[in-house]
């Protein structure tokens, strides 16, 4: 039987009709599946009984498996590992602040954009998520939380624009199933230009993010694979057209590796690269992967204190999860490895 959580309104609206039922049955179906967390046609109490049993032997409602949960005790962050019907499995994470929960979703199986600091892309993309098991990542995490996600950040397992029909699926979701406006919805790239300037067509007001982790090319290409593809100018003129089409600024990601792009001089190139542009840049540190070549730099506050004293408008993200294995891919990588021991 189909998995129905992921429909669309129309979708849901369809399918009643195909069932016999009036179009507003769609509606409460709709509203049951992302707004009310519905886990079993069961639960849909304004559904007639015999409609429900009726679903029932029609479709069925799968958010994936919880297999495992982490809990930071300083922070309240949670990271949460679900495994989908064919036993693949991804990642979530979920981060208190101030104005409410935000949410990192994951939106493929792996990654294939091989970044050298990042336990996502370790064995490579397996396959892309559907716009559903996307947002089965909410799903758990109200569930779990019993309280509301009001941020959503396209961060976690794997690159979003490689995957970008479903991508566009999944926010539609969150926006009107979840009611989670696009403004409060961040996308993060490490670089596909075309899929960028076609983002850009689309004049979404989501937030776009660009994981530059590099003030040159030859520093980037070390780090980045995608940087040979699409080399530094040709990202950055990107970067410019997507302001120009949709009017959304754009955040440039900066994971600080010691040694590696920490210094004064990166510092000073990053400021001459973006000087009197109207960008922002958030300054991350790095969470290393146990068996990564690449460690934190000690050199944050100084890096960042560079930028601002050169004009360039910046934060250092707050770390947040050091306790549990938060940053991105590092739980799916760990239980990879205990598997591969266990053997």
């Amino acid at each position: 039987m189909e998995n129905i959580f992921g429909y669309n309104l129309a979708q849901c609206q369809q399918l009643m009709q195909r069932l016999g039922e009036p179009k507003f049955r769609g509606g409460q179906l709709f509203q049951w599946l992302y707004e009310k967390g519905a886990p079993s046609f069961e639960a849909c109490s304004n559904l007639p009984a015999k409609l429900r049993q009726k679903l029932a032997e029609t479709a069925v409602i799968d958010h994936g498996e919880l297999i495992r949960r982490q809990r930071d005790p300083e922070d309240g962050t949670e990271k949460l590992l679900i495994r989908f019907a064919d036993g693949e499995c991804i990642e979530t994470v979920l981060m208190r602040y101030h104005y409410g929960l935000s949410l990192c979703v994951s939106s493929q199986v792996g990654c294939a954009m091989g970044c050298a600091f990042c336990a996502s892309t370790r064995g490579g993309v397996i396959r892309n998520l559907k716009a559903g098991e996307i947002a089965s990542q909410i799903y758990w995490a109200q569930a779990l939380s019993g309280e509301r996600v009001s941020r959503i950040v396209v961060m976690g397992i794997g690159e979003p624009l490689a995957n970008g029909e479903e991508l566009l699926r999944f926010i539609d979701l969150a926006n009107h199933g979840y009611g989670i406006g696009q403004r409060r919805i961040t996308v993060s790239t490490c670089g596909l230009v075309p899929q960028m300037k076609a983002l850009a067509k689309r004049h979404l007001e989501i937030n776009l993010a660009v994981s530059l982790h590099a003030p040159t090319q030859d520093i980037r290409e070390r780090i980045m694979p995608v940087a040979r593809r699409y080399p530094l100018p040709e990202l950055l003129e990107a970067c410019r057209y997507y302001f120009e089409e949709t009017g959304r600024r754009i955040t440039f990601e900066y994971a600080l590796m010691a040694g590696v792009n920490d210094r004064p001089e990166d510092a000073e190139t990053l400021i001459s690269l973006f000087r009197h542009q109207n960008v922002h840049i958030n300054l991350i540190r790095l969470n290393p992967i146990s068996d990564g070549a690449f460690s934190g730099s000690e050199q944050v506050e100084a890096f960042a204190g560079r930028l601002q004293k050169g004009g360039i408008n910046c934060t250092v993200r707050r770390r947040m999860g050091k306790n549990i294995d938060a940053a991105c891919g590092q739980l799916r990588h760990k239980t990879q490895q205990e598997k591969k021991v266990k053997k």
